[in-house]
């Protein structure tokens, strides 16, 4: 199985988790799965009254300069810790 198929397993296995994932550990998934899918972060930085958007922004630029391949195992990895954990 390819990386790519690998990763498109992954995301299904994602949503089908029983227990919702810390704050934490969703910022994880969101930055592997974009730097992944998309590479290094782009765009302007949100401002600082929205939160949220913020966080992901800034968890994303964490892993830049990592290699899109890098970041889709990282992301199945964390997906499969998750399920071994529930």
């Amino acid at each position: 199985m390819s990386l790519q198929e690998q990763l498109d397993v992954a995301v299904k296995k994602s949503k089908e988790l029983t227990k919702r994932p810390s704050n934490d550990t969703l910022l994880q998934l969101y930055s592997f799965y974009k730097q992944a899918t998309q590479g290094d972060v782009s765009g302007k930085r949100p401002g600082m009254f929205d939160m949220v958007k913020r966080a992901k922004y800034d968890a994303w630029g964490k892993l830049k300069g990592t290699d899109k391949d890098s970041a889709a195992q990282k992301y199945i990895d964390l997906i499969d810790k998750l399920h071994s954990q529930e």
